[in-house]
């Protein structure tokens, strides 16, 4: 059910994805063991989780700040990848599991890139 009240970044195609992408982790998590609980589990959660959160975020400020935080969810991006490894070598996930979910944070990072070169030429035209 669509909200009647909507706000425009939640139009970007890139940031409904990073919101499904945080979903798509907080169900892989679920199997972790709890010694993970507020370590590797928590630590993936808020990194997919970011992504999405430093769009929205940043895209109510000017053109440099939007940049800004694209940056940000970039970073959360490449920590995404990495608690992934992470999971992997702790047999939490499989290596297929893997491949998805740096096949998945591969196409949000590559949108987030066009995004930001896209408000970067917008910014140097003035």
């Amino acid at each position: 059910m669509k909200s009647k009240y909507h706000f425009k970044f939640e139009d970007l195609n890139v940031y409904q994805k990073a919101l499904d992408y945080g979903e798509v982790v907080n169900e892989q998590v679920k199997i972790f063991s709890n010694y993970e609980l507020y370590a590797l589990s928590s630590q993936f959660r808020r990194a997919s989780d970011s992504i999405a959160l430093h769009i929205a975020e940043g895209y109510s400020g000017s053109d440099a700040q939007f940049v800004k935080h694209i940056n940000h969810a970039i970073h959360s991006a490449n920590e995404y990848v990495s608690c992934s490894t992470k999971s992997r070598r702790r047999s939490y996930i499989d290596f297929e599991m893997d491949e998805e979910n740096r096949r998945m944070v591969s196409e949000i990072t590559k949108m987030l890139s066009s995004l930001r070169s896209t408000i970067t030429k917008r910014i140097n035209k003035n």
